[in-house]
C-alpha cells in the first residue's frame, strides 16, 4: 500500500499529521476497544459546534473510494475528500496534565476556534 494516495496534494506532504503522543493514544484506544487488526482513525470534518465545524475522529475497518489514505507508522489514516481542504497541514497532539488531557488540533486553516478545542471556523 502506498504512504499517501495522492489527490492534489503538494509532494511529500501529509495532509494530516499527528504527533507520537496522539499516535500512542490511539493505539491504546484501539486495542482497549478491540479494532486494531485492519482499522484506521478516520479524520474528518462535520458541521456543528459553537465554531460552525467540529473535528470528527472515529476508528473504521476500511477506507472509502474516495479517500485520502496516509500511513504514520503503522497507523492508517482516512480523509474523505470533502474534509481535506478544511485540514489539510492539521497536526493532532494529545496532552495530559494536571490541567487537561485529550486530544488538541493545529489548523493552519481555521480562522477561529472556540474554547473547547474542537470546534472551528
Amino acid at each position: 500500500m502506498e504512504s499517501i494516495q495522492k489527490k492534489n496534494l503538494e509532494p511529500d506532504k501529509k495532509p494530516v499529521v499527528l504527533t507520537d503522543a496522539a499516535v500512542a493514544k490511539i493505539k491504546a484506544m484501539m486495542e482497549k476497544e478491540g479494532k486494531q487488526e485492519g482499522y484506521g482513525l478516520r479524520v474528518g470534518v462535520v458541521t456543528g459546534g459553537c465554531a460552525g465545524l467540529s473535528y470528527d475522529l472515529r476508528f473504521q475497518k476500511n477506507s472509502y473510494e474516495n479517500d485520502t489514505v496516509i500511513e504514520q507508522g503503522d497507523l492508517r489514516i482516512f480523509i474523505n475528500a470533502e474534509s481535506l481542504s478544511f485540514i489539510k497541514g492539521l497536526e493532532i497532539d494529545y496532552v495530559d496534565t494536571l490541567k487537561e488531557s485529550g486530544f488538541k488540533y493545529r489548523n493552519p486553516n481555521a480562522s477561529s476556534s472556540c474554547g473547547c478545542g474542537t470546534s472551528f471556523s
